[in-house]
Formats: structure tokens, sequence, C-alpha cells
């Protein structure tokens, strides 16, 4: 049994995928610091200071905050805002990985387009097939 968990632990496959769980966990802090640190502050900056966070529907007539963090506690409230700004940091977060990607493909296609010379056994095969024509 335990000789079997570690073939199955050991193939290249789940091996892979626990490598890659892990890299794109650190890139998903890379692009969601991408994301709030620069890219956000940036659109703020351009829409006026507009930040969609504390924005939210009373459901409660208890509450009468006019920040998110006090409504929440007052009552019953719809935070609509919030899921603005994770709607577009999502879209931004996915663009981002569009891009990269897209960038990687190309990468790969680049490599796979360049020929590679044929190996010598083929060369010199075609040289004697070609003295031997003449």
């Amino acid at each position: 049994m335990i000789d079997d968990f570690k073939k199955f632990v050991m193939r290249g496959n789940v091996v892979d995928l626990a490598i890659g769980v892990i890299i794109g966990a650190a890139f998903g802090g890379i692009v969601n610091s991408l994301v709030t640190d620069i890219l956000m502050p940036v659109i703020g900056a351009i829409s006026g200071g507009l930040d969609f966070s504390n924005y939210f529907l009373a459901l409660s007539k208890n509450v009468t905050a006019t920040s998110l963090v006090e409504a929440k506690k007052q009552g019953a409230v719809l935070a609509w805002g919030s899921f603005v700004t994770l709607a577009i940091n999502f879209l931004i977060v996915a663009g981002v990985l569009f891009m990269i990607i897209r960038l990687m493909n190309r990468m790969v296609k680049k490599e796979a387009a360049a020929p590679s010379a044929p190996p010598k056994q083929e060369v010199l095969l075609t040289e004697i097939r070609d003295l031997l024509k003449k």
C-alpha cells in the first residue's frame, strides 16, 4: 500500500499539479498586489477618487451609518460596492493572466516554428544518395 502511494505521489502529473498550485498561489499574490496597489489607485485617480467599496444599501431601518463597516454593525446591509470592486479586480486579474498566457503561447510558437537542423546521419545519407545519382 505504501509503495502504491509512493508511485501515485511521484507520478509526473501529481507533482506538476502541486508545483502549479504553489506557483499559482504565489503568482496570485503578485497579481493581487498589482491590482490593489498599482492599478486600482490609478483608476481611482482617473475617476476622481471614486471608490465603490463603501457603497451599500441599508436593508434595515436601524442602519444610519455612512461607512460600510459601521453600517454592518448596525444591521443588515447589501454591500453592492464591495461586489463591484471585487468584480473589477477579477476582470483586471483575468486580463493580466490572459496577456501573460498569450505572451507565453507566442514564445512557445516561436520555438516550435524554428526548424531544427537534420541529424548528421540524415545529412550523410543525403550526400551519399546525391553522389550515387551522379
